[in-house]
C-alpha cells in the first residue's frame, strides 16, 4: 500500500515511468528494511534485555548509514554521469528531506511493535491470572487436610520396625515430596535446588517399584543460585516411569536424566527406554500432565523455550531449553 501510494503521488516528479518506479522501489525496500531490522533484531535483542545504550547506538548508526547509502544509489541513477557529490550546496536539504524522516518513520515503525507486543503482553497475564485461579480452585477443592495427612504419615512411620529401614526412608521421601507440593509450591518461583530434591525424592520412591531399571541422574554444578516455575519438570519425569518398556519382556528398562545450566539457560533432556507405539499410549491415557506443562510453558515463558519429544517403537526422548532470568 505505501509502494503503491508513494509512486502514485510521486512518479511524475522523475524523468520517466522506469526511473520512478526504480527510485521508489529503493526508498521502499530501504525503510522496509529498517523497520524490520528495528523491530525484529534490535527491539527483542536490546531494547527488552534493557541494553539501552547498544539499542540506541545501533539505531542511530543503522539510520545514518542506510540514509546516506539510498542517497548514494539515488544520486547516481538520478545523475549517471557520476558527478554526483554528497556534500555539495544541497548537502542540508538532503538530511533534512532523508535522514530525518527516517528516524520518524522507523520509530513509528518500533512504537507500533511495542504497542503491539503490550497488548500481548497484557492478554497472555489476564490468561495466566485466569488459569491460576481456576488451578488454585481445583487444588483447594481436591486438598486434604495438610495436618491430618501428615500426621497419619508420621503414625505410619513409627508403625514400621526399625530394622526396615528401606521402607522409614521412602515414607520419609514421601512425606518429603508431600510437603513440598502442598506448602512450597504455593509461591510463583522456587529455587532450583528444591526442585531438583524434589526430582531426586520422586526418583528414589520410584525405585523400589522399579527394581529392573537402570536409572542414570547427571546434574550439573552450576544448577544453583537461581530460581524456576515450581514443578516444572516432573511431569517428564513421571511421564518416563509411566511409559518405560514391560517389566515381564525381559528387555532392559533404562532412564537417562541431564539437566545443567549454560549462558543463562537450562537444558533438561530425560530419556527412556519403551514399547510398542508410546504415541498411542500417551493417546489413550490422555496426556493430561504433559498437555498441561506445554501450555504452562507457553504462558509462562513465551518465546523463552523450545521444548523437543521424539518417540519411536524402543525409546522416548524430551528435551527442554529454557531460558532463564
Amino acid at each position: 500500500m505505501l509502494y503503491c501510494a508513494w509512486f502514485y503521488f510521486r512518479y511524475q516528479d522523475f524523468a520517466s515511468v522506469n526511473q520512478a518506479l526504480l527510485i521508489i522501489t529503493i526508498k521502499v525496500v530501504d525503510l522496509a528494511l529498517m523497520v524490520y531490522i528495528t523491530n525484529y533484531i534490535l527491539i527483542p535483542k536490546f531494547l527488552y534485555a534493557k541494553k539501552y545504550t547498544q539499542f540506541g547506538s545501533f539505531f542511530f548508526i543503522m539510520i545514518i548509514a542506510s540514509s546516506f547509502f539510498k542517497l548514494y544509489l539515488l544520486g547516481n541513477i538520478i545523475e549517471p554521469s557520476g558527478t554526483f557529490s554528497f556534500f555539495d550546496e544541497d548537502f542540508k536539504g538532503r538530511v533534512y528531506d532523508n535522514v530525518i524522516p527516517h528516524f520518524l518513520l522507523v520509530s513509528t515503525g518500533a512504537a507500533f511493535k511495542l504497542l503491539v507486543d503490550y497488548a500481548k503482553a497484557q492478554r497472555r497475564l489476564g490468561e495466566m491470572a485466569k488459569e491460576k485461579a481456576e488451578a488454585e480452585l481445583i487444588f483447594l477443592k481436591s486438598q486434604m487436610n495438610p495436618h491430618f495427612l501428615f500426621n497419619a504419615l508420621n503414625s505410619v512411620y513409627f508403625l514400621i520396625d526399625k530394622s526396615n529401614s528401606e521402607a522409614r526412608q521412602a515414607l520419609h521421601k514421601f512425606s518429603d515430596m508431600l510437603r513440598y507440593q502442598l506448602y512450597e509450591v504455593k509461591d510463583e518461583k522456587i529455587p532450583i535446588e528444591k526442585e531438583i530434591s524434589y526430582l531426586k525424592d520422586y526418583i528414589d520412591v520410584q525405585r523400589l517399584r522399579r527394581e529392573n531399571c537402570a536409572i542414570s541422574i547427571n546434574i550439573d554444578t552450576g544448577m544453583k543460585d537461581f530460581f524456576i516455575e515450581p514443578l516444572l519438570l516432573i511431569p517428564f519425569v513421571e511421564n518416563s516411569f509411566k511409559h518405560l518398556s514391560h517389566f515381564d519382556s525381559g528387555k532392559p528398562n533404562k532412564i537417562n536424566l541431564d539437566l545443567s545450566k549454560y549462558n543463562g539457560e537450562i537444558v533438561f533432556a530425560i530419556k527412556n527406554t519403551t514399547e510398542g507405539n508410546i504415541k498411542d499410549s500417551i493417546k489413550q491415557d490422555g496426556g493430561i500432565g504433559l498437555a498441561n506443562v506445554k501450555r504452562r510453558l507457553e504462558l509462562l515463558y513465551p518465546q523463552k523455550h523450545q521444548l523437543s519429544i521424539k518417540s519411536n517403537a524402543e525409546c522416548y526422548d524430551v528435551q527442554l531449553k529454557l531460558k532463564i532470568d
